[in-house]
């Protein structure tokens, strides 16, 4: 399997109910080399790994959506570093996202403004061998129309280059 490629939301993943009602939908799958790591360790060891550019396109992203009356979200890889997966708790702030479910093979994350819903999984499948992260975006009015035009296409580099990163 290629470090991260495109594939499609698994059946059993959590927000597969929200799918017929999205705005956007996506999902990729990478290896796993520690599959016995819980889905918030594995998602919290991605995004302290981050790759720069993608946290310099926040900060761009961030700076821009501040003058709108947006949410500045931080980045993705802001979060308590010396914090373990087993200690965050749903409603605990993990870089932009705010944590909506936690079991050992899949973590929910998510935020939600004005314009957007967003919510992301990080499912283990395979015994862990593999993840599939999937984003399911709920657009509520012409802004967030407007904002996904411009997010999609940067989303389709930032995901795929994060989930590389496992």
């Amino acid at each position: 399997m290629p470090k991260a490629s495109k594939c499609a939301v698994p059946p059993q993943c959590r927000l597969n109910p929200t799918l017929h009602s999205a705005d956007f939908a996506d999902a990729y799958q990478a290896a796993n080399p520690q599959p016995a790591r819980s889905a918030m360790a594995i998602w919290l060891d991605t995004v302290r790994r981050t790759p720069a550019w993608v946290e310099r396109a926040m900060d761009a992203r961030n700076a821009v959506v501040r003058r709108l009356g947006l949410k500045d979200l931080g980045n993705l890889s802001s979060f308590e570093p010396l914090k373990a997966d087993h200690d965050y708790r749903v409603g605990d702030r993990v870089g932009i996202f705010t944590v909506r479910h936690i079991a050992v093979d899949e973590v929910i994350l998510g935020d939600s403004d004005k314009h957007l819903d967003v919510a992301l999984s990080l499912l283990k499948m395979d015994d862990g061998a593999r993840v599939v992260v999937s984003t399911v975006v709920h657009v509520h009015n012409r802004l967030g129309h407007a904002y996904m035009a411009l997010v999609k296409p940067m989303h389709r580099l930032i995901a795929p280059a994060v989930l590389s990163r496992i």
